[in-house]
């Protein structure tokens, strides 16, 4: 018995019951969909009822990737699908036509000094060394779509780093940009969890400026840790004078909706040497033991 063999499992792979489930004689019941496998019923696990396993595959799956990938932590990047690299801001000015366009556009060229930070801050978060168990940290992640997620995206793999992009599936067609590693390319149908992906890793989330879904995300990652639902991490607003002139946070605290303190949850910043510093003092003061 000494050079026997155990067998480390005898029940046969989900993969191979389901080849052999796809060769079934055809009959009126093996051709009725009640006979199809559960897992490959797209009809059955699309049903309104299935809802819940459908958040719990889309929970799993991107937490495997990342796993396999030796990911052990993020470093998101926040901002807007809209303000597109200076040369193609420029452009965009040449053809503006009305005075509405022409104001747009010249906001957008001031804004385009932006996608720059953020390729570079790409550049730097990427060149962090991994840790002695070989896991990668301050992996560059974006939602995975056009101008400043684009940059950050860009920035990763300029420097042969693997980057992350979560995109979503929206009504009009969305690509993921080029830069994104297609192995850490994801897609969702929720939101919620996204989001919860957006943060799950993060260990450094940066907000550029955008529009709603920026909003939405970086006002909900304040909440959460304002709350203390999540700990404290490095969060950079980037463009003082956009966030201030879009959203006055000193009026929150004058009218008392927010507390002072509050508004150390963020820091103003606007270059990407400067945002970094901030995270690596984060967090090397965090690691020092209380006196």
């Amino acid at each position: 018995m000494s050079d026997t063999r155990v067998p480390s499992r005898v029940f046969r792979p989900a993969q191979q019951e389901a080849e052999s489930a796809n060769t079934a004689t055809g009959t009126p019941q093996t051709e009725h969909p009640a006979y199809r496998l559960a897992f490959q019923d797209m009809d059955f696990l699309l049903r309104e009822d299935l809802r819940p396993i459908r958040f719990q595959l889309e929970l799993l799956k991107p937490q495997l990737l990342l796993d396999e990938a030796n990911i052990a932590s993020t470093f998101v990047i926040y901002g807007s699908a809209r303000i597109p690299e200076p040369a193609k801001a420029e452009a965009v000015l040449a053809l503006a036509e009305t005075d509405q366009q022409k104001r747009i556009a010249n906001s957008l060229v001031a804004k385009s000094k932006y996608y720059d930070v953020a390729r570079r801050l790409g550049q730097i978060a990427s060149n962090f060394p991994l840790d002695a168990a070989g896991k990668r940290h301050f992996v560059v992640t974006s939602g995975g779509g056009p101008s400043i997620m684009e940059a950050a995206n860009r920035g990763a793999r300029d420097v042969g780093a693997e980057t992350i992009g979560l995109n979503i599936v929206l009504p009009h067609e969305q690509a993921p940009n080029p830069y994104v590693t297609p192995g850490l390319s994801m897609q969702f149908h929720y939101f919620a969890l996204r989001k919860m992906h957006f943060l799950l890793h993060a260990r450094a989330v940066a907000v550029f400026p955008g529009g709603f879904g920026t909003f939405d995300e970086s006002f909900e990652l304040l909440t959460l840790i304002q709350t203390g639902k999540v700990d404290p991490i490095p969060v950079l607003f980037y463009g003082k004078e956009f966030w201030n002139r879009v959203v006055n946070f000193e009026a929150l605290c004058d009218e008392g909706v927010i507390s002072p303190r509050d508004l150390n949850l963020f820091h103003f910043c606007e270059t990407a040497e400067e945002g970094w510093e901030i995270v690596q003092d984060f967090w090397r003061n965090k690691e020092k033991p209380a006196a």
